[in-house]
C-alpha cells in the first residue's frame, strides 16, 4: 500500500520554487493572501508570513500533505481529550486549562484554577501575613513559562516581587535570597513529580534560608505546584497550599495550570484570567480554521519548506520588544523538547529532518551581533520578527519610532538584498537577498496577547509535529544524562576513560 504522506511529499519537492521577488511581482494581492489579523481581548495580533517562499502552489501541496497526515483527526483527538501522546498513552490536556477543549477535564480544570484564585487572593488580601516576595523554585516547563510571563507583564508593576530560580547552581539561588526579605518570602516549588532533583535541592536550601533567618515555621510559607500531591504532602506541605494539575498537563505546556501561580501573584488574578482568554482565543482559531487560513498550521507549512526542502538546520526569532527578551529560550523548550525526534510516533526511523535548532534574541541588540551571518552568511535561515505597535516605555516617542523601522527594515533587507559599495561591484558589500522571514505585529503586549502568542507557538509545535508523524509530547531524551548524573551521585556506575578523569579533577571520583 502506498503511503499517502510520501506522496504528498514525493508532489512537493517537484512544486517550482520561485524568488521573493518573483513572488511579489507575479501576485499584487500576496500581502492580503498571506497575511491575516486575529483579535484578541481589546487589539489584535497581525501574522505576515509574505516574505516566506509559500507560493500557490506550495499551499495546495502542503494542504494535500496535512490530509495525508491525518491533521484534522488529530486535531480533532488534541481537543477531544484523547490519546495523542502514544509512548505514554496520555492526552495532551493544556487547551483545557483555558476552556478549550473536552467538557469534564475543562470542569476539572477550572475547579483547580478557582483553588489557586482563592489562595492568590487571600495572600493579596494579607491572609497569610506581609508577603512582599516569592521564591519560584522549577525547571524546565516548569520555570521558563513563569520567568517569560512575570518578566514581560510586570516591567510597571507587581502585586508581589517575583524571583524564578531553575539553575541548581547555587550561584542562581543565592541572588534571589539577595533580593528577598525572609520575614516577607513565600517559596513556590514547581514540579510535576515533587521528585526533580535540581528544583527539590533548591527547594530545600530555600527553607534552609528560611530558618536560618528566623522563620520559624519554614514549611508553612511553601506553596506546592504539582501534579502529584501526596508527594508534596510527604515533603511537608500544608494539603491547604497544594495547588493540583492534572497529569493530562506536560510540564512545557503548565504554565496555565497551578504552575502558573507566580504569574497570577504577580500580575493579579484579573490580567491572568486575560491572559487564559488570550489563549482560548488562539485554540478557538486553530480548532476552527481549515488548510492555509489555520494561522499556526500555514506557519507549520513554512516551517516544514525549509527545514526539509531547503535543508534549513536552524530558525531564528527575534523580539523587537524588551518585554519578550525570553520567549526565545521559552521556545527553545517548546520545540525543540517537542519535535527533536528520531522516529515516528509508531517508533520507526525517521528519514527526514525534524525539529530545526530554535534561537534568537532581542532587536535592535541583535543586528549588532548576529545579523551578519543572516544577510551574508552561507546559512540560510528563516526568521520571525515580533513586535508590538505600542510601546512598553514612557521616553521619547522616537525609541519605540526607531526600534519598529529597525524591525520592519531588516526583513525588507534580508528580501531585498543589494550592494552597499560606491559602484555596486564590491563582493564584500554584496548581500545576495532573497532571505526568508515573517513577522507577528501585536497591537499592544498585555497579558491576552502574550497568551495568543504563546498559545499560537504551542499549535504551531503540534501542526509540524502531525505533519511530520512525530508525537510532539513525549521528551525521553532528557532522562538519560539525568539519569548517568544520579548514577554518578551514588557511585553507581562506570564512565568513559575521559569522563573519568573530568570526575577526578574536579574531586568527585568516589
Amino acid at each position: 500500500m502506498s503511503d499517502p504522506r510520501a506522496a504528498a511529499w514525493a508532489a512537493l519537492e517537484q512544486v517550482p520554487q520561485h524568488t521573493l521577488a518573483q513572488l511579489f511581482a507575479a501576485d499584487p494581492g500576496r500581502v492580503g493572501r498571506l497575511s491575516a489579523s486575529l483579535v484578541v481581548g481589546e487589539g489584535s495580533v497581525l501574522f505576515d508570513w509574505s516574505k516566506t517562499h509559500l507560493s500557490e502552489d506550495l499551499l495546495d501541496g502542503f494542504e494535500v500533505l496535512a490530509e495525508a497526515s491525518n491533521f484534522t483527526e488529530m486535531r480533532r483527538r488534541l481537543f477531544a481529550g484523547e490519546v495523542v501522546n502514544p509512548t505514554e498513552n496520555r492526552a495532551a490536556e493544556h487547551t483545557a486549562l483555558r476552556g478549550v477543549g473536552n467538557g469534564a477535564s475543562v470542569e476539572e480544570a477550572m475547579a483547580l484554577l478557582h483553588r489557586m484564585k482563592l489562595l492568590v487572593e487571600a495572600i493579596h488580601d494579607g491572609v497569610l501575613g506581609n508577603v512582599k516576595h516569592l521564591i519560584h523554585v522549577g525547571i524546565g516547563g516548569s520555570a521558563l513559562g513563569p520567568a517569560l510571563a512575570v518578566d514581560a507583564l510586570t516591567r510597571d508593576f507587581a502585586k508581589v516581587d517575583v524571583h524564578v530560580v531553575s539553575n541548581i547552581d547555587g550561584v542562581a539561588l543565592e541572588a534571589a535570597f539577595a533580593k528577598c526579605d525572609p520575614a516577607t518570602t513565600l517559596v513556590a516549588v514547581a514540579s510535576k513529580t515533587f521528585t526533580t532533583i535540581e528544583t527539590m535541592t533548591n527547594a530545600a536550601s530555600a527553607l534552609q534560608w528560611l530558618a536560618d533567618n528566623g522563620v520559624a515555621d519554614p514549611h508553612g510559607r511553601v506553596i506546592a505546584l504539582t501534579a502529584a500531591p501526596a508527594k508534596a504532602v510527604e515533603w511537608g506541605v500544608d494539603e491547604t497550599r497544594i495547588l493540583p494539575f492534572a497529569e493530562s498537563v506536560g510540564g512545557r505546556y503548565s504554565l496555565w495550570s497551578s504552575i502558573g501561580f507566580p504569574i497570577a501573584l504577580a500580575i493579579g488574578w484579573d490580567e491572568f484570567t486575560a491572559f487564559l482568554e488570550g489563549a482560548a482565543a488562539m485554540d478557538e482559531h486553530f480548532r476552527d480554521a481549515d488548510g492555509r487560513a489555520n494561522l499556526a498550521l500555514r506557519a507549520a507549512f513554512a516551517d516544514q519548506f525549509y527545514t526539509r526542502l531547503k535543508g534549513c538546520q536552524t530558525r531564528a526569532v527575534f523580539c523587537y520588544d524588551e518585554r519578550l527578551r525570553l520567549l526565545p529560550s521559552y521556545l527553545q523548550q517548546l520545540e525543540m523538547e517537542s519535535n527533536g525526534k528520531r522516529v515516528t510516533a509508531e517508533g520507526d526511523p525517521v528519514d527526514f529532518p525534524t525539529a530545526p535548532i530554535t534561537w534568537g534574541g532581542v532587536g535592535t541588540d541583535a543586528q549588532h551581533a548576529v545579523f551578519q551571518l543572516l544577510h551574508q552568511g552561507t546559512n540560510l535561515v528563516p526568521v520571525d520578527f515580533i513586535a508590538s505597535i505600542a510601546p512598553g516605555d514612557d521616553l521619547d516617542p522616537a525609541h519605540h519610532r526607531i526600534l519598529l523601522t529597525n524591525c520592519f527594515a531588516q526583513g525588507a533587507a534580508l528580501m531585498a538584498g543589494g550592494n552597499m559599495s560606491a559602484d555596486g561591484q564590491d563582493p564584500a558589500r554584496a548581500f545576495p537577498g532573497d532571505r526568508p522571514s515573517a513577522t507577528i505585529l501585536c497591537d499592544d503586549l498585555d497579558p491576552a496577547t502574550l497568551g495568543a502568542l504563546i498559545a499560537f507557538h504551542e499549535h504551531r509545535t503540534f501542526a509540524n509535529a502531525v505533519l511530520m508523524g512525530i508525537n510532539a509530547f513525549d521528551q525521553f531524551g532528557v532522562e538519560l544524562g539525568k539519569k548517568m548524573a544520579n548514577d554518578i551521585e551514588k557511585g553507581a556506575a562506570d564512565f568513559d576513560p575521559g569522563t573519568r578523569a573530568l570526575l577526578a579533577a574536579a574531586g568527585l571520583a568516589g
